[in-house]
């Protein structure tokens, strides 16, 4: 949650706010004070976070390498590329020597988390736009001696659907965003009842940041286990196509509100040079 709120909202007021807002802030969603101490405490060892004082107030400041994650977080979570059976696929084929085995769970938990499938022993599937992300997460490992990446088209003898069933856990994708519609589908269907005017309020505009929240932090990871697979390949009622149109419908109509709620609830006084 916390690192949804500086992903959503803490990069728009300059990467930074109070220990005391931020406990504020999540005590709306029923975070209580010491799980936001320690979560931050958990960011900061990680290096996502670091510790800085303004106008005499602590705080945390998100760092280089954190605005780097959360901006390659946002191409994926907001991009929300579907790929074209046309496009063809990546491909990645690897033979990790046994002893380096801990730098080859490495690969396979970037590649699962990239929503890549497996087709066989050390050989993983996806949509052709992931060929970039595959060879950068190949370099940051130092794999590049161990591993192939290939451009391909389908040429077997078995129906693409049914292979892809293959590749992919498909039930658990389903499930996941069913998850998440049976729980913010009726939230964006009472705000849209509601309309703009029911924005104005304080209230409102602190209820909006809740329900912005909760939703970005239940969506942000689901474009990471699902790459984009072409729609004509998925069964029939795929629920990830009207999850995405409820967490963007959400997203265009809450943040803005969020945000100002956000501004409104963290003051610093003389020195709030963060805004």
């Amino acid at each position: 949650m916390i690192v949804s709120f500086f992903g959503s909202y803490a990069r728009d007021v300059g990467g930074w706010i109070g220990v005391s807002d931020l406990i504020a802030l999540m005590s709306g969603l029923d975070v209580d004070g010491p799980a936001v101490r320690s979560a931050v405490s958990r960011l900061k060892r990680r290096g996502l976070l670091t510790s800085e004082r303004l106008g005499g107030v602590a705080g945390y400041r998100l760092s280089d390498q954190g605005r780097r994650i959360l901006a390659e977080g946002d191409q994926r979570i907001f991009g929300h590329r579907v790929a074209r059976v046309q496009d063809g696929w990546v491909l990645v084929v690897f033979s990790v020597p046994e002893s380096e085995r801990h730098r080859r769970h490495a690969l396979r938990t970037q590649l699962t988390r990239l929503g890549f499938g497996t087709t066989a022993a050390g050989v993983w599937i996806a949509p052709a736009h992931l060929t970039e992300q595959a060879r950068a997460v190949l370099r940051d490992l130092g794999l590049e001696e161990h591993a192939e990446l290939f451009h391909a088209s389908y040429l077997d003898f078995r129906d693409l659907t049914a292979s892809v069933a293959r590749w992919w856990d498909l039930p658990e994708l389903q499930a996941m965003y069913e998850g998440f519609l049976d729980e913010h589908e009726p939230v964006a269907a009472a705000w849209r009842r509601r309309g703009a005017r029911a924005l104005r309020s304080p209230e409102e505009r602190a209820t909006a940041f809740a329900d912005h929240l909760r939703a970005v932090d239940a969506w942000r990871r689901m474009p990471f286990l699902d790459p984009g697979l072409p729609p004509e390949l998925l069964p029939d009622r795929w629920a990830g196509s009207r999850a995405a149109r409820v967490f963007f419908e959400l997203h265009a109509l809450l943040h803005g509100p969020g945000l100002e709620h956000v501004r409104a609830a963290a003051t610093l006084g003389p020195d709030d040079s963060w805004r």
